[in-house]
């Protein structure tokens, strides 16, 4: 992928980054995970049932040999690679796997369950093209155990999120969220069951959002509207793959 400068539309206003529209044609996903994938399998049935549409899994790669959602991969019929990430540096690792999204054409990129934080490299390399999941509402609770976090926070709502990947932890742009009561009935395991049911309804919204294109990004705020374009200082870059 290369950057091209290009003299900015008449009427357009200074100071926005346009990414190239996604069109209507099929588009390849590539899935990453480090465990039993269940947001992938989610993802995968939405395909299925036509609740995303023009799209198909181009690949599920994982850093784990032993990662159970390889296997359901596998069984589905989808391509299915293990890279593993053990005794890498981490832009190493991310070559690798960038490497082999490039060989299967990918066109964004779902982190479901990975257990490795990109690189500012990685990130580059698929501009506002890399999703991820987190099972609270972001900002709050990033990282780790986040349902953990929450219940022993004391929280009367909690949730997910579905946002765009930086090169931060749990940090980029927030495309959906969805909010869970936090029942006195509940302990750690039932409250993160029923957020990870909405985990599986907020990933398949995010990704036909993406895919659809239609979106601005203005700080750190996501508006659909007429065209991907994300708001920053400079000049317009156009991506060409």
């Amino acid at each position: 992928m290369r950057s091209t400068r290009r003299t900015r539309p008449a009427g357009q206003p200074p100071g926005r980054r346009r990414y190239s529209h996604y069109n209507r044609a099929v588009k390849n996903l590539g899935i990453l995970l480090s465990g039993r994938g269940s947001n992938f399998a989610a993802i995968a049935d939405s395909i299925g049932a036509g609740r995303i549409s023009n799209a198909r899994i181009a690949v599920v790669i994982s850093n784990r040999n032993d990662a159970p959602g390889l296997e359901v991969a596998r069984q589905l019929g989808l391509n299915a690679l293990a890279i593993p990430s053990r005794g890498k540096p981490r832009e190493e690792h991310d070559r690798e796997v960038v490497a082999a999204l490039r060989d299967h054409k990918v066109d964004l990129v779902c982190l479901a369950g990975y257990m490795r934080l990109l690189s500012p490299w990685f990130v580059q390399q698929f501009p506002a093209k890399v999703l991820n999941i987190h099972p609270s509402l972001l900002p709050a609770f990033p990282g780790l155990e986040a349902q953990q976090q929450a219940f022993a926070y004391g929280v009367k709502v909690s949730g997910c999120t579905v946002h765009l990947v930086d090169e931060e932890l749990d940090h980029g742009a927030i495309i959906v969220q969805k909010t869970v009561a936090v029942l006195d009935s509940d302990d750690e395991r039932t409250l993160a069951a029923r957020i990870l049911e909405q985990e599986h309804i907020a990933y398949t919204e995010a990704i036909n959002i993406v895919l659809d294109g239609k979106f601005e990004i203005a700080g750190r705020r996501v508006v659909k509207g007429q065209g991907a374009i994300v708001k920053g200082e400079g000049s317009e870059v156009r991506l060409q793959k």
